[in-house]
């Protein structure tokens, strides 16, 4: 059989009017197939020659001075549309039944809302991209529950399968312990119900540090801290297997400095390190990358401009575009090209950014027989 050398302007011109499904399978192609898909100079083009909904849901909130209500909006940032300017849609989930906060999303746009914030929760899984949605009841509360931590979106090709994870806190005052439990429930979206997994164990010295979990190889990951130890680890829900595991950092991040921050993101598929370190006026940025031996491989090593000295590292956009947050605006800056683009919310708090590359094409999000 054949084989053909085709150089990246052509494939860029293929993959670019592939539609998402067909483009996401291409990347396991070659590795050269791959990184081209995860460039800015291929998302642009593909999303325009393909209407793909990219960019980020901005879950912002309005304080009211008088009673200090806060409201909750959803908006949408992108930078992939035809004009030069990034495009801000506001209030693109208006079209639930009422006022909800995003709780999770997942990059092929499913998005996970509560109407709750506080005690007792239901959800609504919904695609901002159609306009469609379904409810989602509260989970059994089989144990007296003092936080609600978690929740993952995950969607299967078929773009029907739904698995939800819910995860609070078990206080058991009668047990002299340095373990805390964390009570887990998974939603199947085949049954469309709740289903007890096992309980995560930590302890008190163990904290979260990144609120939102990063979605990269069929599981969700976040950064945890030991006060004790004064270590940071990485813990791992595997969607697949529903089991919990836990990684070291690598040899030179597990050394704390003053002045520094260290996120987990998702980078070109692949669950990523950054470390941000902050010097007089400047940003330095190295990234590391978790192959697929379990390795962290240092990728990355760069300078940030001035511009970026008061914001704080967010996630990957595209593999040369990087996007920072502070509290009333994201920026997007590409390292290549050191363009830098600020968006701001008007006068509202961005609370949090959450990343969809989604089409528009209707989805069956509730089975038939339920």
């Amino acid at each position: 059989m054949a084989s053909y050398d085709f150089s990246n302007d052509v494939l860029l011109e293929i993959f670019s009017r592939a539609d998402l499904k067909t483009m996401k399978k291409c990347r396991v192609l070659s590795k050269e197939c791959k990184d081209l898909t995860y460039e800015s100079t291929f998302i642009r083009p593909h999303s325009q020659r393909t209407s793909t909904m990219v960019g980020y849901l901005l879950q912002c909130m309005k304080i009211f001075v008088y009673g200090w209500r806060d409201r909750f909006t959803s908006n949408f940032v992108s930078i992939a549309n035809s004009g030069l300017e990034p495009k801000l849609t506001r209030n693109v989930l208006n079209f639930l039944p009422e006022q909800a906060q995003i709780v999770a999303a997942v990059n092929e746009g499913l998005v996970l809302c509560s109407p709750r914030i506080y005690g007792e929760n239901w959800f609504y899984i919904c695609k901002p991209s159609t306009q469609q949605w379904e409810f989602i009841p509260a989970p059994n509360r089989r144990f007296y529950s003092d936080d609600t931590h978690s929740v993952s979106v995950s969607e299967s090709d078929s773009e029907s399968d739904l698995d939800s994870e819910y995860s609070d806190e078990e206080v058991n005052d009668r047990v002299v312990s340095n373990e805390k439990l964390w009570h887990c429930e998974i939603f199947d979206s085949k049954s469309w119900e709740w289903k007890q997994s096992d309980d995560l164990k930590l302890t008190y010295d163990d904290f979260f540090k990144n609120e939102q979990g990063v979605s990269a190889c069929g599981g969700i990951h976040w950064l945890i801290s030991n006060r004790e130890q004064d270590k940071d680890i990485v813990l791992s829900f595997d969607g697949h297997k529903e089991e919990w595991t836990m990684a070291s950092l690598p040899n030179s991040l597990r050394r704390k400095e003053y002045c520094e921050q260290i996120a987990l993101v998702s980078c070109e598929g692949n669950l990523g390190l950054v470390k941000v370190s902050f010097k007089t006026r400047a940003q330095m940025v190295d990234v590391w990358v978790l192959n697929y031996e379990h390795i962290w491989i240092r990728k990355h090593a760069m300078n940030l401009n001035k511009e970026c000295y008061l914001t704080r590292f967010h996630s990957f956009y595209s593999a040369d575009t990087l996007v920072m947050k502070d509290m009333w605006s994201v920026y997007f800056y590409n390292f290549k090209t050191q363009k830098f683009v600020r968006v701001t919310a008007g006068n509202q708090n961005i609370d949090a950014a959450y990343f969809i590359q989604t089409d528009f094409e209707l989805i069956q999000l509730k089975p038939e027989y339920i």
